[in-house]
């Protein structure tokens, strides 16, 4: 499994919003070839930073099949216009978990 990391900045007083269409965003990714899990999460120190953790068969399920797809243009669509700035992507290995709340 590749879990894809994105650090998402959404402009300020934007984030009920984002909330909101990030929850139409995600049924485009979860259709997606590859897709396993996602969590989003809310930074406490910059309420408008949020952590997107996506859990991937593959990195070529993220990057290729995701990313090359109308998914991803639907993604976009529901989400891009709450963006400050680009989202900042990296892709990890899970080499190690214990039992995570859910």
């Amino acid at each position: 499994m590749v879990i894809e990391h994105a650090e998402l900045t959404i402009v300020p007083g934007r984030e009920a919003a984002f909330e909101k269409a990030f929850t139409r965003g995600h049924q485009a990714i979860a259709k997606a070839p590859g897709y396993q899990w996602a969590r989003l999460v809310r930074q406490v120190e910059k309420p408008s930073t949020y952590l997107l953790l996506v859990g991937w068969e593959t990195i070529e399920a993220h990057t290729v099949e995701f990313r090359e797809s109308g998914l991803f243009a639907q993604w976009r669509e529901a989400v891009a216009e709450h963006f400050a700035a680009p989202p900042s992507v990296t892709h990890y290995e899970n080499s190690w978990e214990t039992g995570l709340p859910t």
